[in-house]
């Protein structure tokens, strides 16, 4: 289902992506996120889900975008290594909360991250992004 080698439309949605993530709301949300979410539990990661925490409304517009863009790779409609070359932020975030997507899963969503996961374990640069990134929060989590 894959395509074999990225073409115009593959770079027509990478740079569709790029313009999304540029948008005000959009990089506010991804900076809140990526400055200010760094779980140490399952708690703190349940805790951004209540509507009151100033970080759910960046939590749900970050991983939302981030789960449909990792959606267009999963489901073969962009070549999977051309497209997660400049889209690897996501993985980022997905790194910070693999410890508890288990948990996650069973008592919010079953398919959360399915995407990111998908992209995180099924593409080389998506592994590449998930072990750099696994490291880099373990060093994060332990100077906190």
């Amino acid at each position: 289902m894959s395509k074999e080698i990225p073409d115009h439309h593959d770079a027509e949605l990478a740079f569709r992506a790029y313009e999304m993530r540029r948008e005000a709301v959009m990089r506010e949300s991804r900076n809140a996120i990526n400055r200010d979410f760094w779980p140490k539990s399952f708690a703190e990661v349940l805790a951004v889900l209540k509507g009151d925490h100033p970080l759910n409304a960046p939590w749900r517009q970050t991983t939302t975008y981030w789960e449909m863009v990792y959606g267009i790779v999963r489901h073969g409609i962009v070549h999977p290594e051309y497209f997660m070359e400049s889209n690897g932020e996501g993985i980022f975030l997905f790194a910070r909360v693999a410890p508890y997507l288990e948990d996650l899963r069973r008592d919010v969503s079953p398919v959360a991250f399915r995407n990111a996961e998908w992209v995180a374990k099924n593409t080389e640069t998506g592994q590449r992004y998930f072990s750099v990134y696994s490291a880099r929060v373990k060093k994060m989590l332990e100077s906190k």
